[in-house]
């Protein structure tokens, strides 16, 4: 069997993160709510009762929901440069970039929350994600 392209190893990186996310989220969602001795309503509003949970307990479901936003961009170019066969030193460390920025996104999101050091966080990790991208172009066009 061949080897496998190095640029599918991030992918499923953040992939494992982001299941690591949903464990803690609820990890810490169930006993907010149960605590709480919130009766869940499906009448409510959409995020009406969560809003009522701890600050800390919210992070993690808000980590959780960015982590289904912009990763997916990275998700379809990290496999557009697999397809492509991209086994470049420079699209592997972006990729590895992308995902450990991510990462201590979501670490400090989900314990700090210092909105402006998770926006530089965000902001440089979205750099690194358009040069990934701009290398696929490239390779595409």
């Amino acid at each position: 069997m061949p080897s496998p392209n190095p640029m599918l190893a991030p992918v499923i990186a953040l992939v494992l993160w982001t299941a690591l996310i949903w464990t803690w989220m609820y990890a810490t969602r169930i006993p907010a709510i149960l605590a709480a001795r919130m009766l869940l309503d499906p009448q409510a509003p959409r995020g009406a009762q969560m809003a009522t949970l701890p600050a800390r307990v919210r992070w993690k479901a808000d980590n959780y929901n960015h982590l289904l936003e912009q990763p997916v961009l990275f998700y379809a170019t990290a496999l557009s440069l697999a397809l492509l066969g991209d086994q470049s030193t420079a699209s592997v460390w972006l990729a590895w970039a992308y995902v450990g920025l991510r990462i201590v996104h979501s670490l400090w999101q989900t314990t700090t929350n210092v909105i402006m050091v998770r926006f530089g966080l965000f902001f440089v990790s979205s750099l690194v994600l358009f040069a990934l991208a701009i290398r696929a172009a490239m390779l595409v066009f």
